[in-house]
């Protein structure tokens, strides 16, 4: 099939090196987001699926709007047959998704209909799931709601973070949406309507979500931080001012601590929960870079019953 791939950041690069490598299909364009400000000085930035299809000499849209008159009529002068999609950022409007005969394929990294949203992988680790995955399914009108393709499933380890689990998700996807396509082009795949029960939804975390509660138990302060990681970035406050909390393994059998209060030994640092405490194997200053919470802990030099979260 004739395919037009739509992407934008690094996790949707293993689905188009995929997409490329197959002899069944031809990636004619990318669609991408606008290259976009980044870095100290600002410039601006080429996305990273941008820049793979720039090396493999496909050809790059960059609408502003995907339903721009411009790129609208570039898209149907390709006339793909299908448009396969991981993580573009964008709403389809319905113009666009009658465009292609197969419509518009999205790659999302859950087991739909768990987890509907911009952050599927981060709300999964927060609410303890022990399984997820990631499904391919047909873009209707609806937030994710269309019906779905296939699946794959991944263990949610209990030591992963939302970038470890979106990492390991963004290969075992690859091959799921590259069989996609296969499955849509010989008429093997039929696409399923999703199930009434079990909708969850997963919006995009804000800075005030990744707030820890030291009130509550340590098991939801872990889930928080892994889940937060590497964005938006657990943080709490100390001294006035915001402290990221870039790693934390809890501590089942420290249980003298309040919720917040902080415990400096020489080689660890250890803060009260609503159960029992966490140590901060590595945090983040405000205006600096990440360092061990025991030598981060030794430089404020922590004075007894000091609390972090006030």
């Amino acid at each position: 099939m004739k395919l037009v791939f739509a992407g934008t950041p690094e996790v949707a690069v293993p689905a188009l090196d995929a997409l490329i490598a197959s002899d069944r299909h031809e990636v004619a364009a990318v669609v991408t987001r606008p290259d976009a400000p980044a870095g100290r000085g600002r410039r601006l930035v080429a996305s990273p699926v941008a820049l793979r299809a720039e090396e493999a000499g496909i050809e790059v849209l960059k609408p502003a709007r995907p339903r721009d008159e411009d790129f609208l009529a570039r898209l149907r002068e390709i006339a793909p047959d299908c448009c396969p999609v991981v993580a573009y950022g964008a709403l389809l409007p319905r113009v666009a998704l009658d465009i292609p005969a197969h419509g518009w394929v999205n790659l999302h990294f859950s087991l739909l209909p768990a987890w509907r949203g911009a952050a599927p992988v981060q709300h999964a680790i927060m609410a303890g799931d022990e399984m997820t995955g990631a499904s391919t399914f047909r873009i209707e009108e609806g937030l994710d709601s269309g019906p779905v393709y296939g699946v794959v499933t991944e263990q949610v380890r209990h030591t992963d973070t939302s970038g470890d689990l979106l990492t390991r998700l963004a290969f075992a996807g690859a091959g799921l949406l590259a069989a996609t396509m296969d499955g849509i082009e010989d008429g093997t795949l039929e696409a399923v309507p999703q199930p009434a029960e079990g909708i969850t939804l997963a919006p995009k975390l804000t800075v005030e979500d990744a707030r820890l509660d030291w009130t509550a138990p340590a098991l939801r302060v872990d889930r928080v931080v892994r889940g937060c990681t590497p964005a938006p970035g657990a943080w709490t406050v100390f001294r006035g001012e915001r402290l990221k909390v870039v790693q934390a393994v809890p501590v089942p059998d420290r249980t003298d601590l309040a919720p917040g209060e902080l415990s400096a030994a020489k080689n660890n640092v250890h803060v009260g929960t609503g159960s029992h405490a966490v140590e901060l194997l590595w945090v983040q200053p405000q205006g600096k870079k990440p360092m061990r919470g025991a030598d981060w802990a030794r430089g404020v030099r922590i004075a007894p019953g000091e609390r972090a979260g006030a």
